[in-house]
């Protein structure tokens, strides 16, 4: 999901808007909202993954739930270790 860009007017609270541009300044601002538009596509599907495998197979055990854990936990370490060393 790359490629051309085209421009969209949403809206967004103010004290929102301020507080991202504060923090990526206003040249990282449609990188930063990209990003988490991208995040929470990617959260929608894993969360339709949840759904329907528990309908066919039943609710995660505690086991799983734990492992799914320790690999998140796993994934998330591995990704701040990417930021920091940009």
């Amino acid at each position: 999901m790359s490629g051309a860009t085209r421009k969209y007017s949403i809206s967004i609270p103010e004290d929102l808007a301020e507080t991202v541009r504060e923090q990526v300044g206003p040249g990282g601002f449609s990188a930063y909202v990209t990003e988490a538009l991208r995040h929470r596509l990617a959260m929608d599907r894993l969360t339709e993954l949840v759904v329907d495998h528990e309908a066919r197979h039943g609710a995660f055990t505690d086991e799983e739930l734990a492992h799914a854990d320790t690999l998140l936990s796993g994934a998330a370490e591995q990704q701040v270790k990417g930021r920091n060393a940009a």
